[in-house]
């Protein structure tokens, strides 16, 4: 039996993948999208039984369990600061799905080439995520969400927090 040596930060991204996805699919077709290696799959998905945030089947995200420990352990395991004004993706609440909620002066994004917002910088969750959120409006709807409760004030965190339920289906 394997040990469970602590989450990675591309283990959250694998699991909303797989709630916006909303079908079957393939551990090839999670790396295809994701742009992480086969191997990189297989052992999220571990870490993810054990963790009890996946059925062991694989097949059934605990949405209740991993809204959980995003609301209550995600900015402290994974946090982020702000940097450097850069151009980029807009995230948190300078995101499409935040964005009209707040009225903000400092735009948040993950550093990109081509990007076309300037704003701080926040260190996506793994390398490839802008490439996967590019392809996958309701996993970059997420991941701006999750970057929301992870960087943003109380109320764009609780903002957050009820979309991502919403999302989730648990409201």
């Amino acid at each position: 039996m394997k040990v469970h040596n602590g989450m990675k930060p591309h283990d959250v991204v694998v699991l909303l993948k797989i709630i916006s996805l909303e079908k079957s699919w393939s551990s090839k077709d999670l790396a295809n999208s994701l742009c992480l290696s086969n191997s990189a799959i297989t052992e999220s998905l571990h870490r993810s039984i054990i963790a009890k945030l996946i059925s062991p089947d694989k097949q059934v995200v605990f949405k209740t369990a991993l809204y959980g420990f995003i609301e209550h352990g995600l900015k402290y395991v994974f946090p982020a600061e702000p940097g450097t004004v850069v151009r980029g993706l807009p995230t948190a609440h300078s995101a499409p799905i935040l964005k009209g909620y707040f009225v903000f002066d400092n735009y948040y994004v993950w550093p990109t080439d081509g990007g076309k917002i300037k704003g701080r910088a926040i260190a996506p969750l793994y390398a490839n995520q802008v490439a996967a959120a590019l392809n996958d409006q309701k996993l970059y709807d997420s991941l701006a969400l999750v970057d929301a409760i992870r960087v943003g004030k109380i109320r764009e965190q609780k903002k957050a927090l009820e979309l991502l339920k919403h999302s989730f289906g648990l409201s």
